[in-house]
């Protein structure tokens, strides 16, 4: 068994979390391995967490365990406690759980309903579903909208949209749910640089605003920058979390198939070059690493 939870010094379980996950395993159906394995794992309100691990690691199944999917959507046999706002998973309803806990998919063109012509009416989609009145539904997306910095966009349609803008608008349409967690399963797999520093932006005013964000991430730089603090998964376990500079630049991770930041390569190298301090620890962000190497006669 990994109880990560009582061997992290920061002790993230020392008061009440938001999220509570003990001796958690699942196994999908007709698949004899379990895709998750004896995890303990608590998260506070308004934390940012980012998930990392290779393919198949367990980040989706973990992602999905949390947004309710797993077990009431997937089946198999799900193990162990999973308590969000001190709410057991399995004593409630798929419908249920989804009014706490939103899930952000990978593509945002799937998580689209097809069903409306417009942004504005695509984001009040869920609301209308839940039979909110008019005039607050309205208000709750224009609010929405202004929080994610796609008001201009409300009258165009969900298609004609890029990759980014389209991913802003599945994020709105969480967000104007007013879930207490959001989950997302590496939602800037398919954008580019800037459209994922515009996603990565919003997901972090969110948590700023008191959501609880859970995020599955391979792009390791801006885990780096954004999250409060990374975790592990390796073969279905939790094998170390803490905080983007702890974790990050750990020697074990490319052996468990995750890449280190470009940052830290650079200063490693240049550490066994002489040209990067023995007692200064490794950059994991762009920030760190000029500030490491600012003090060079050469770096202008």
């Amino acid at each position: 068994m990994v109880d990560v939870v009582s061997d992290y010094p920061g002790d993230w379980s020392a008061h009440m979390a938001l999220i509570e996950l003990r001796e958690v395993s699942y196994t999908y159906p007709t698949i004899e391995s379990p895709a998750l394995k004896d995890i303990n794992l608590t998260v506070d309100e308004g934390e940012f967490v980012a998930i990392i691990g290779a393919n198949e690691a367990g980040k989706s199944t973990l992602c999905y365990t949390l947004s309710g999917f797993v077990p009431h959507f997937f089946r198999g046999e799900l193990q162990g406690e999973v308590k969000i706002g001190g709410i057991n998973l399995k004593e409630s309803s798929l419908s249920e759980w989804v009014l706490n806990v939103g899930l952000v998919f990978q593509n945002p063109f799937n998580q689209i309903s097809g069903s409306k012509f417009t942004v504005f009416e695509e984001i009040a989609f869920g609301l209308e579903n839940l039979g909110i009145p008019r005039q607050e539904m309205t208000s709750r997306v224009e609010e929405a909208m202004s929080r994610t910095g796609i008001g201009d966009l409300a009258d165009r349609s969900p298609y004609s949209l890029s990759g980014g803008q389209q991913q802003k608008v599945a994020l709105t349409s969480i967000l104007v749910m007013e879930p207490k967690v959001m989950v997302l399963d590496e939602p800037t797999s398919q954008l580019d640089p800037i459209g994922t520093r515009e996603v990565f932006g919003v997901i972090k005013g969110m948590s700023q605003r008191g959501i609880t964000i859970i995020m599955a991430e391979h792009k390791i730089e801006w885990v780096a920058e954004f999250a409060d603090r990374v975790i592990v998964i390796s073969e279905g376990m939790i094998s170390n979390q803490g905080t983007p500079q702890e974790v990050l630049i750990s020697p074990d991770l490319p052996g468990q198939g995750i890449g280190l930041s470009r940052y830290t390569l650079v200063a490693h190298q240049a550490r066994q070059e002489g040209l990067w301090s023995q007692d200064r620890p490794l950059p994991v962000t762009l920030d760190q690493a000029y500030s490491g190497f600012s003090g060079f006669p050469d770096a202008n």
